[in-house]
């Protein structure tokens, strides 16, 4: 077993994708605003390039392009520009802020409250989103996630990968960053957390980007844990 196991304290989730099913959850929604509002549209596309845009605009306030935005105020800046791309009109201003907020109510892997509360037994569990707070706080009510607190870039204005989110949230929590755990479903997060000194867990969600999309799904030696989903890796730190 990893030798990194009896110095682990706390657990931190990404959330987007390792925890929730943002696309699925999405797309479901978009479909039945479709039929009550009688709009035609691709909706898988759209809440792929909804999505899409999520890096490019983090990377415009990374940069200092933008001033500091949190991610409902991204995900409205993109969702402006592909209600025209995608032909929606017809919408109110209280349905368009609606519809943004559907990041608010993604629905949780299977898997994903099972596994947390078994983690919970043994660690502290926290969200390293860059979602913001309120975000995370109304998704975990929705999808009835078993959170000790909830972390966000937001508390740092540091969107990962910066260090100051890693590090700003293992301080937070009152621990050293080597015995804080980053569990994700994307390599370049948990690459990102490992050049903060930060214990990591791989887990797996083929489904994340739908069935068309072939994702990395290799175990890699050099991450602490490697795991087909939170029950799995439960499992796995309890041995």
């Amino acid at each position: 077993m990893p030798s990194v196991q009896r110095r682990i304290h706390a657990l931190i989730f990404d959330v987007f994708g390792t925890v929730v099913d943002w696309r699925g959850s999405i797309i479901r929604e978009c479909r039945a605003l479709g039929r009550s509002k009688k709009i035609a549209a691709d909706w898988d596309a759209f809440a792929d390039a909804w999505r899409a845009g999520y890096r490019p605009a983090m990377a415009r306030v990374r940069s200092g392009e933008l001033p500091w935005m949190n991610i409902d105020q991204l995900h409205r800046m993109i969702l402006d520009g592909l209600l025209g791309k995608f032909g929606i009109d017809g919408l109110t201003e209280d349905e368009i802020d609606h519809l943004n907020r559907v990041w608010h109510r993604l629905d949780p892997w299977p898997d994903a409250r099972k596994g947390l509360a078994l983690l919970k037994r043994r660690h502290v569990i926290a969200t390293l989103s860059n979602g913001n707070v309120s975000l995370l706080v109304n998704m975990a009510k929705h999808g009835r996630l078993p959170w000790d607190t909830v972390l966000s870039a937001e508390l740092f204005h540091h969107y990962k990968p910066d260090p100051e989110a890693y590090l700003g949230a293992a301080a937070m929590l009152g621990f050293e960053p080597s015995e804080v755990m980053m569990v994700a479903a994307h390599k370049d997060d948990l690459r990102a957390a490992q050049a903060c000194g930060l214990a990591t867990a791989f887990v797996r969600r083929p489904r994340e980007k739908g069935p068309k999309v072939k994702l990395d799904l290799k175990p890699e030696a050099d991450f602490d844990y490697n795991a087909k989903d939170f029950v799995d890796l439960a499992r796995r730190m309890a041995a």
